[in-house]
């Protein structure tokens, strides 16, 4: 409990930010965290009567009015995406003053917020591209300094055949491959701190044991030891994001794919080419959910629904379908034509 009634907005937001430091989000999203928090305290402390310098904003002067005109003057310019997230960030810090007695309610649900339109799929574009990428990546390269096909083809088999996220990755173990054959499954920390255990299959059985057996063979044995990082650099290092990032783009290079992957979504164009040929295949939402760790019922959703459209669009541009609706008249003519 604080002693005085007014504090200074910015002290607390450090509070806040100490606070959720615990959950140890990543260094990027505590960035975020404090970016909207102080952009959105800059325009109220802009808006109060009289106006005052950011430093001396005090957390009672943050009234719902005074909230709804700095949100206001934050969306003008930016995505609803974005304005969510603030918004988000923003609930999240008065819950915190709540709960730590610094104030008596919160204004946020009296401020308006858009709707978050979920993320569309990015697969990797084209029938063929995800053997393609496996085919090229499981052969040593000769332009490679010090070629390692067995590692390069895990990280992918992993990302496309078990749909893990880049931070998944780096958080396995040695040890969070599990169970007999025929029964095998990887262990993996989720997003959130969500567990959950996804089936892997004979071929990346296969390629996770090759894997470790080169492991074996440049590091020795001590580099298998169940609590020992999985995914290791060239040195035996663990795998940071960075040096991840960049092994994915270059297997990219090696297999001459670069054009198919969608922008933004490097890495995580192997976890979206997972779950939609998931839907194509004709597994369900809640199990498109299980396997990828999603929160969200709706995230999974989107993959079928995705899924469904292109396949209409496939049946809407044969050419048969185009000659019927034009016998039958041109209000028949689909969108497709």
């Amino acid at each position: 409990m604080h002693d005085k009634p007014d504090e200074l907005v910015g002290r607390l937001i450090e509070e806040f930010l100490t606070a959720r430091a615990t959950r140890k989000p990543s260094p990027h999203t505590l960035a975020a965290y404090r970016r909207d928090l102080l952009t959105v305290a800059q325009l109220a402390a802009e808006h109060a009567t009289p106006p005052l310098p950011l430093d001396e904003l005090e957390i009672t002067a943050l009234s719902p009015r005074v909230m709804r005109a700095a949100f206001a003057r934050f969306a003008a310019p930016r995505a609803a995406a974005s304005v969510h997230r603030a918004w988000s960030t923003w609930n999240s810090f008065f819950t915190f003053l709540v709960a730590e007695g610094v104030v008596p309610g919160n204004p946020m649900p009296a401020v308006g917020r858009p709707r978050a339109p979920l993320p569309q799929p990015k697969p990797l574009r084209g029938e063929d591209t995800p053997e393609e990428l496996l085919a090229a990546v499981a052969r040593a390269d000769g332009r490679q300094r010090d070629p390692w096909p067995e590692r390069d083809l895990a990280v992918l088999a992993l990302a496309l055949c078990a749909g893990l996220r880049l931070s998944e990755l780096l958080a396995l173990r040695v040890a969070s491959l599990a169970g007999r054959d025929g029964e095998r499954r990887v262990d993996v920390a989720g997003k959130g701190g969500r567990p959950r255990t996804v089936p892997i299959e004979v071929g990346v059985d296969r390629v996770l044991v090759d894997y470790l057996d080169s492991c074996r063979r440049r590091f020795g044995a001590r580099s298998v030891r169940p609590d020992s990082p999985l995914l290791v650099d060239r040195r035996g290092e663990p795998l940071r994001r960075g040096g991840l990032q960049y092994l994915v783009e270059s297997c990219y290079r090696r297999a001459g794919i670069g054009d198919r992957v969608p922008r933004g979504a490097r890495l995580h164009a192997l976890r979206h080419t997972f779950a939609t040929r998931l839907a194509e295949d004709g597994a369900s939402a809640a199990e498109i959910m299980r396997l990828l760790g999603h929160a969200s019922l709706a995230s999974s959703q989107t993959y079928i629904e995705v899924t469904a459209g292109q396949q209409r669009a496939a049946v809407r541009s044969n050419r048969t379908n185009r000659v019927l609706a034009e016998l039958l008249g041109p209000g028949v003519v689909g969108p497709g034509r």
